[in-house]
């Protein structure tokens, strides 16, 4: 026989307040004995059937298992690629503290939402990087989102392209070697706060839609916009003025029309993350292996029926304490 859970805190706890509560009862029912000279009843058995119903409660509540057989358990998941721009604009402050920071926060609820998929992140602006490859650890996945800056790349302009063609690629190479590997469980998920400057995500688009990925597309930011923080002053253009970014999601609602995928937004005013969420987990996983374990069915309520029992007749069945 095994047990869901150890005896803990709480099991302790409730023992020892049981323990209290009849050494208090019965200290009554002594000293109403004495008072009335009386001769002692049936104390000891309602101690002893008390005690064991107490101690089936405290048995079921640890969750005991028994009769084991062997069972198939599968292992199914999805495979994400999360691609973040990091061009400079992403520290604009329109969507406070600033849209990268923001953006990380988010991303680690997406993380923690997935935990039994794999998870990899690119990283882009005119060219892409692979900052971390498909993990189910999403303790180092969280690191590897924390550590994005827009500094951590060189910034000339915004290119979706080479990002889309390295989640792809990368896509491909995990499964290399299964044939019967589900596109449809494999999913990219596009974030960036402007338009797309590059000439290579015709092509891009075209292998997403060949293999039947899913794509999604995030923008962050706001239409109003805001200047881009560069140290004690704002990022200035040619002519000396601030420049000011604003959201431009036209291409990013494009992109995701094209591919049959959907668009969402963060900004001051929504947040569809959970809306991300939601959609991404009604995609069927794929099955990555399966093995035979040893598994035990909960068993509590035997001891819980025996229990209940026993208390009923506690209740119903009147003995005398005190004779007198």
């Amino acid at each position: 026989m095994t047990f869901a859970r150890e005896l803990g805190g709480m099991e302790l706890a409730l023992i020892a307040a049981f323990i209290v509560l009849y050494g208090l009862y019965l200290w009554r029912i002594i000293r109403a004995r004495k008072s009335f000279r009386a001769k002692g009843g049936a104390t000891l058995y309602k101690l002893i059937l008390r005690t064991v119903y107490f101690a089936l409660m405290i048995f079921a509540l640890l969750g005991p298992s028994f009769g084991e057989m062997k069972k198939e358990v599968k292992a199914v998941s999805k495979d994400i690629y999360i691609c973040v721009d990091l061009s400079k604009s992403m520290d604009a402050t329109d969507v406070k503290p600033s849209r990268l920071a923001k953006l990380k926060f988010e991303l680690k609820q997406l993380v923690k939402s997935f935990n039994s998929d794999r998870i990899g992140l690119i990283v882009f602006t005119s060219d892409a990087f692979l900052q971390c490859p498909l993990t189910y650890d999403g303790n180092a996945l969280n690191m590897f989102i924390e550590t994005m800056s827009t500094s951590l790349i060189s910034n000339s302009g915004t290119d979706f392209g080479p990002p889309l063609e390295m989640a792809i690629k990368k896509l491909e190479d995990a499964e290399e070697g299964v044939p019967t590997a589900k596109q449809a469980s494999k999913v990219i998920i596009l974030v960036s706060d402007g338009e797309d400057f590059g000439d290579d995500t015709d092509h891009a688009i075209s292998e997403i839609k060949s293999q039947g990925v899913r794509l999604f597309t995030m923008g962050i930011g706001t239409e109003e916009g805001s200047k881009i923080p560069a140290g004690y002053r704002f990022k200035r253009d040619k002519t000396g003025n601030d420049i000011v970014t604003k959201l431009n999601p036209s291409s990013l609602i494009e992109l995701a029309n094209e591919t049959g995928g959907d668009y969402y937004e963060i900004s001051d005013k929504q947040n569809d993350i959970n809306r991300l969420i939601t959609s991404i987990s009604e995609i069927e996983g794929e099955l990555k292996g399966s093995k035979m374990a040893d598994v035990s069915a909960n068993k509590y309520y035997y001891f819980l029926m025996v229990a209940l029992f026993l208390l009923c007749l506690d209740v119903l069945l009147a003995v005398r304490v005190i004779k007198i």
